[in-house]
């Protein structure tokens, strides 16, 4: 479904009982709305409605050209709306990579909106800026963000010889039709640099200043994340005031819902039914 908020179009996947508490997901970076589709059916099946929109930059009527216009307040104030538009008072959030990020932030100023937080790959923002600061092993792993902050450069690495670049990144996530799934869209004009526009729109002072979150936090992180290290993913808990969980997924990528959806959805289900709300 196509769902209009702040002056631009979003496509929304949507599933579940129409009466189900509703949990909003949050796709990552190159991705969208659909690599959830392997959590949802067991959410629906759990008496949950599903919303999983394809974020800023990712849906075509939702594309602004100004890199300014992708920094983290706008790319938040994007969920609420979307929350305002589809009628819900408070969800249950779940979000993956750059979509955690902003599930952190949403969670941390709006906790009125976020019934619980169940974040998947990438930590507490704050954490993820002091070991990107001070943890060398951070740096090396984040080093990926210098091509990716430059205009025209990323683009044409990334996209160079139908995609090589960004379908070997996105190996992790499965066989070469998933690989597809994700890659193909971001050929299309434009797409690539909405994406990368997260990128190049971060700001330290945004990440440092996200504020600690009260709700009912669930971590989830993997030890074979190629992005996140120790340090940050550890570092999480002195941002998190409320209840928290660590889920420690031994043996997987950064690419959770692709590669360990069953393990994802027994930790989004616990924190569902054991947080506020459930």
């Amino acid at each position: 479904m196509r769902v209009e908020a702040r002056g631009l179009t979003f496509e929304v996947r949507t599933g579940g009982p129409e009466g189900g508490e509703p949990v909003l997901l949050l796709h990552g970076f190159p991705q969208h709305g659909g690599e959830w589709d392997d959590v949802t059916p067991a959410l629906h099946a759990a008496g949950l409605r599903t919303y999983a929109p394809d974020q800023r930059g990712y849906s075509s009527g939702a594309r602004p050209h100004e890199v300014s216009a992708y920094r983290l307040p706008e790319l938040v104030a994007d969920a609420v709306a979307l929350l305002d538009a589809l009628g819900v008072e408070a969800a249950h959030v779940v979000g993956h990579d750059w979509g955690a990020v902003v599930a952190w932030v949403l969670a941390a100023r709006h906790p009125e909106r976020v019934r619980t937080l169940t974040a998947v790959s990438v930590p507490h923002p704050a954490a993820f800026g002091y070991a990107l600061a001070n943890d060398p092993k951070q740096k090396l792993r984040s080093s990926y963000m210098a091509l990716f902050r430059r205009p025209g450069k990323a683009e044409k690495v990334l996209l160079a010889l139908r995609a090589t670049a960004l379908r070997r990144m996105l190996s992790g996530v499965g066989d070469a039709a998933r690989v597809a799934r994700y890659a193909d869209p971001m050929r299309e004009p434009g797409a690539l640099t909405g994406a990368l526009n997260w990128y190049r729109a971060m700001s330290p002072r945004d990440f440092a200043t996200a504020g600690p979150v009260s709700v009912p936090t669930t971590y989830v992180w993997s030890d074979r994340d190629a992005a996140i290290g120790r340090t940050a993913a550890e570092g999480c808990a002195r941002h998190v005031t409320g209840e928290y969980d660590f889920v420690e997924l031994s043996g997987v990528t950064h690419w959770i819902p692709d590669e360990a959806p069953a393990p994802l959805v027994e930790a989004i289900l616990a924190r569902v039914r054991g947080g506020r709300g459930s």
